[in-house]
């Protein structure tokens, strides 16, 4: 582990509950590990409002039945082939799949690929995850 740095800051009271609360309610061992996480997430979240390189998980259930879908989710991705780094599938029904991306690139392009995904007939639920590469949060 990195040197580690001490720090005191001050808020409300009632604000401080909150955060013992959600540090209790999350299942943090102390607050320290909460309020790094929390950081975590925001430097996470600046990687993708910057437009720079993340990485992301396109999570989608479809109807494979649905005419043409397939083929569709296939060409939607080899259309962006420098970002998919792979694909799994499984088969939950006879008539539903489910298929996660995983994605690496510049954020609006990885935005874009799920929002084509998610526009496409047949495709009952798509959600993006987004996360970065990993190099600035530790």
């Amino acid at each position: 582990m990195s040197d580690l740095v001490r720090l005191s800051l001050s808020i409300e009271k009632p604000l401080f509950e909150q955060l013992e609360k959600l540090v209790k309610t999350s299942g943090y061992e102390n607050r320290s590990e909460f309020v790094r996480d929390l950081i975590r997430d925001r430097l996470v979240k600046g990687k993708w409002d910057k437009d720079e390189e993340v990485l992301g998980t396109i999570t989608m259930v479809y109807d494979h039945h649905q005419r043409r879908l397939a083929e569709k989710l296939i060409d939607l991705q080899h259309h962006h082939h420098a970002s998919v780094l792979v694909t799994t599938h499984v088969h939950l029904s006879h008539h539903l799949c489910a298929e996660v991306i995983l994605v690496r690139g510049r954020a609006s392009l990885i935005r874009k690929l799920a929002d084509a995904i998610h526009q496409q007939k047949g495709v009952l639920h798509a959600e993006l995850s987004m996360t970065s590469t990993g190099s600035e949060l530790h």
